[in-house]
């Protein structure tokens, strides 16, 4: 039996908002990875299930190994169709925002979010939830935004509302914010959430395929440089380092997701505590993601250091600087955290 996580009484809230809306707009946050693509399309196709007018706004799109998710081609893209999400954002009488504790993480779709007199509603696990939000189901102890979406569901209509569709869904939001549960997925309620998925009849292993499985050659030669050319061992402080420039990514064809998990793939490595990867989307502009192992909190180094912030194990933020100095900075990092990445 589940432990309890989220208020029944905020649940209850929810439930007589759903009843008496019209037109609903969920909503996750800027490079929707597995989980924020995840939780959105199962509780859309919950609500669809209700007769409800639904439609999933996302600020741009999610890597297309995630493209088969059930609903994924109904997403509506603000970097495309800007016009016609704000409108939708505009008429919706529910926001449910997903996977992001603060509006700004919507990049330009948060001017239309704000500006929005929509019900708010937060369904996050990350850190200090901004109070952006009317009512708001914060759990940062949970695994996935996947996880608090299956809890909302089943306490709002119970477990037989649950689809195949929703429970593959939730299954690869979880799945893909836990690396295939290898990390943040020690609680025993995640596996009790698995077997009632497992329940509806899909096939977890394909998942896993069509997520991990699914890429092209230029990707693999991609990943392939990167580890033999780019990949940087700061011994004395169990920490990796890789980098590719913006050149770099050009010269692979990379696209939108030829890079998820090359972050993890340093941890493998005997001694490593700490790995980074900072990828130049644009000149001047690079994405930062951390991952740590154990204690090592990397959304700590994340705040002070990259403008970000995250999960102990598992954060990223963004900087505007050369690639030279993001090094630099990196460097003054780990002299500053060496304490708790030589224990």
């Amino acid at each position: 039996m589940l432990e309890n996580m989220i208020d029944l009484s905020q649940v209850a809230v929810v439930k007589k908002m759903l009843d008496s809306a019209g037109r609903v707009v969920v909503m996750a946050h800027k490079n929707p990875d597995g989980d924020a693509a995840g939780s959105s399309l199962a509780l859309c196709n919950y609500i669809m299930g209700l007769g409800k007018e639904v439609t999933v706004v996302l600020p741009n799109a999610f890597p297309d190994f995630l493209s088969w998710l059930p609903s994924a081609g109904s997403v509506l893209f603000y970097d495309v169709e800007a016009d016609k999400a704000t409108e939708k954002i505009a008429a919706a009488d529910i926001l449910f925002c997903l996977d992001f504790n603060v509006i700004s993480r919507l990049g330009d779709m948060s001017v239309a979010v704000s500006a929005s007199k929509a019900t708010k509603v937060l369904v996050d696990h990350h850190l200090f939830p901004s109070n952006e939000f009317d009512v708001s189901f914060s759990h940062p102890e949970a695994c996935s935004t996947s996880e608090l979406v299956y809890r909302l569901i089943t306490a709002l209509s119970g477990d037989e509302c649950v689809t195949h569709d929703i429970a593959q869904c939730i299954y690869t939001g979880m799945m893909t914010d836990t690396g295939a549960f290898t990390y943040a997925s020690m609680r025993k309620d995640i596996y009790i959430i698995i077997a009632a998925l497992l329940n509806k009849g899909f096939d977890k292993d394909k998942i896993y395929r069509k997520v991990f499985f699914n890429y092209t050659v230029s990707r693999m030669k991609l990943m392939g440089y990167a580890m033999y050319r780019k990949l940087k061992l700061y011994n004395k402080y169990n920490t990796a380092l890789i980098t590719l420039s913006h050149e770099e990514l050009m010269r692979f064809f990379a696209v939108k997701g030829d890079t998820e998990g090359l972050v993890n793939q340093p941890l493998q490595i005997k001694g490593v505590r700490f790995s980074c990867f900072f990828r130049e989307e644009q000149p001047g502009k690079i994405n930062v993601s951390l991952r740590s192992v154990d204690d090592f909190p990397c959304n700590e180094v994340a705040a002070e250091f990259f403008n970000g912030g995250g999960h102990k194990n598992a954060s990223g933020g963004e900087l505007h600087c050369s690639m030279d100095e993001a090094v630099r900075l990196l460097q003054r990092a780990i002299q500053k955290f060496k304490s708790e990445l030589t224990m």
